[in-house]
């Protein structure tokens, strides 16, 4: 009797004890739940990975516009004047200042720059550009005051860290001194490449990006909502891009990276070749998680001017 195609898995022992903590707290089909109900979960996903916030690390909720909530990290020792902003992953369908609360404390600790988190709209109540334009918004308002600023996001919010550069060179908005692209969504093509290698890689399927890009409902010919169908990369900010393995997403990572290159901008591209979607919140428990994150928080304070932090 013939079997079935294999689910793509990785084989360290960290990385698939973190998939199965994760899935007794999220599982696989999530996103045939209500909204409501996969929020619930991930919320008690991201408490289940928590972590101690880094000793001398202060935080500071705020406003931008009146009506976006951000969080200020300030670490003990901050040695640039550039800051780092933010955007959470979540699918633009879940997520919070909460759910990347720690992560978001250890990367300004360990770059040793302050940083800032949005709490911005999310989808199905806020479609496609609620959560560009609360971004976009945010950047401008830390632009405001003349220090540079280095845009990062994870996933959905690769994907906004993305499209907010593209519109700031479109604009002329001058200031930002990098970006960090971690796992992101860029529009790649969901019939080809890893969409097709990683279809039913744990964590993330491809079917689960179609139901994101659906329930956004972002133009198809947007570019700033799909930069990988950007005609022009040229001029763009230096880049960090880090993609997983054991991701569809990954070749979205992977060609965004090749044509930043291409188009001459300055770009590290690291792909982690054991970690799977949302690697970041196995930092504790995975060695190569751990070195992932290692490596983004120099990428980080190479483009903020600083050296990490020793106990990095």
């Amino acid at each position: 009797m013939g079997s079935g195609p294999t689910r793509p898995m990785p084989t360290e022992a960290g990385i698939l004890a973190f998939h199965e903590r994760c899935e007794a707290f999220y599982p696989a089909d999530a996103v045939n739940a209500s909204v409501a109900q996969q929020r619930r979960w991930y919320d008690a996903l991201c408490a289940e990975f928590d972590a101690p916030s880094p000793e001398g690390l202060t935080r500071r909720d705020d406003l931008v516009a009146g009506r976006i909530a951000i969080r200020r990290y300030r670490p003990a020792e901050v040695a640039s004047e550039t800051r780092v902003f933010y955007i959470h992953g979540g699918g633009f369908v879940v997520g919070s200042l909460e759910s990347h609360d720690a992560i978001c404390a250890e990367l300004a600790d360990g770059a040793r720059v302050e940083l800032v988190s949005a709490d911005y709209r999310l989808a199905p109540e806020h479609v496609w550009a609620a959560a560009f334009e609360d971004c976009y918004d945010v950047m401008e308002a830390l632009l405001a005051d003349g220090r540079p600023l280095v845009v990062a996001g994870d996933s959905a919010g690769g994907n906004l860290c993305a499209g907010i550069v593209l519109k700031a060179k479109a604009e002329g908005l001058s200031g930002i001194a990098g970006q960090v692209l971690i796992y992101p969504g860029l529009g790649g093509d969901l019939t080809r490449g890893s969409y097709l290698e990683m279809a039913e890689a744990p964590l993330l399927s491809t079917a689960d990006v179609d139901y994101y890009r659906d329930v956004l409902k972002a133009p198809a010919d947007e570019p700033f909502a799909h930069p990988l169908r950007a005609a022009n990369l040229s001029g763009l900010p230096p880049a960090y891009v880090s993609g997983a393995h054991f991701d569809p997403l990954r070749d979205d990572a992977r060609a965004y990276a090749a044509r930043l290159a291409k188009a001459g901008v300055d770009v590290t591209y690291r792909e982690e070749p054991q970690m799977v979607h949302s690697w970041l919140r196995a930092r504790h428990m995975s060695p190569g998680a751990r070195e992932g994150f290692g490596q983004l928080v120099r990428g980080v304070a190479g483009l903020a001017g600083t050296c990490p932090s020793p106990r990095v």
